[in-house]
């Protein structure tokens, strides 16, 4: 690629046991943008009544999890007592850190009505002297995060600092995500305040300058810290994020992130050995794979 674009990636389809979902990071030539290591674009996808997400209790060490709808619900539990519904616009921050386990659920009262789902997942590793810290669950509402207009484009800052605001999410390192909602002709502009850069068009299509359109479903990282203008001729939904690189090498095996391959076979052996927490009102389990 040239010109703005750094790289196109394509997303790979994978089936989570009754729906689909396309898996942008980690991609075989680019593992990470900013501290962003992994993004799962979630349906939209229709349940039947009766049916729904059943994500069962599974660990996480040295990340944060983070949860966004567009529409929908997940009910959230955890090993820390937590119990959350996650609605459209909210955001579920979940730092893993030495050790969590959760599950994601459609709620009983979507789940009887038969549900629809569409959202990201996204997981945001933590620097190397974070990545034990105490786990942490933070829940914010849609009306909590800042949103700014530029030019027929609603803006929806999700964490991080971007065009001079602040989400109130806490983060353990610096970066930004958010949720453009873009209108026919509508342009916002992305300066070049973060080192790394990436757009993620949910749907419609964009123009990043003057280059060609990027059509939906797909991710493009920016070249350097050069300041893009982003443009829709139609309607169209994206997800922008980045942030400064971490500090070294990444390692990802299953749901487990870490500095060192090391922390992930611990956490191995403790997922097996039954000696992470469980999450009271969820007594179910998801095996380790095997290796």
């Amino acid at each position: 690629m040239s010109g703005p674009i750094e790289q196109l990636i394509e997303p790979r389809a994978r089936d989570l046991g009754g729906f689909e979902v396309r898996r942008v990071l980690p991609h075989g030539r680019r593992r990470m943008v900013g501290p962003f290591i992994f993004f799962d674009h979630i349906g939209p996808v229709q349940f039947a009544p009766g049916q729904g997400v059943d994500v069962r209790p599974h660990p996480h060490i040295c990340l944060a999890t983070v949860t966004y709808l567009f529409e929908g619900d997940l009910l959230h539990r955890d090993s820390l007592g937590c119990v959350q519904l996650i609605r459209p616009g909210d955001v579920n921050w979940m730092t893993a850190g030495r050790g969590i386990v959760h599950s994601e659920r459609t709620s009983p009262d979507s789940r009887a009505a038969g549900a629809r789902l569409h959202g990201i997942q996204s997981w945001v590793a933590l620097p190397r002297a974070a990545e034990e810290t105490e786990p942490a669950f933070r829940h914010h509402d849609a009306a909590e995060l800042p949103q700014l207009e530029q030019d027929r484009v609603r803006l929806r800052l999700i964490a991080g600092n971007a065009w001079g605001v602040q989400s109130p999410v806490a983060t353990l390192s610096e970066m930004f995500y958010a949720e453009a909602a873009f209108e026919p002709g509508g342009s916002v502009v992305l300066d070049g305040e973060h080192a790394e850069r990436a757009i993620y068009v949910v749907s419609g299509a964009l123009n990043i300058d003057d280059e060609a359109p990027i059509a939906s479903g797909n991710m493009v990282v920016l070249t350097g810290r050069a300041e893009v203008t982003i443009r829709a001729s139609a309607g169209a939904r994206a997800m922008l994020l980045g942030g400064a690189p971490l500090d070294g090498e990444r390692h990802i095996w299953w749901n487990f992130v870490a500095s060192t391959p090391e922390r992930i076979e611990r956490a191995k052996r403790d997922w097996a050995e039954l000696r992470f927490a469980s999450v009271p009102g969820d007594d179910e389990r998801i095996p380790l794979p095997p290796a």
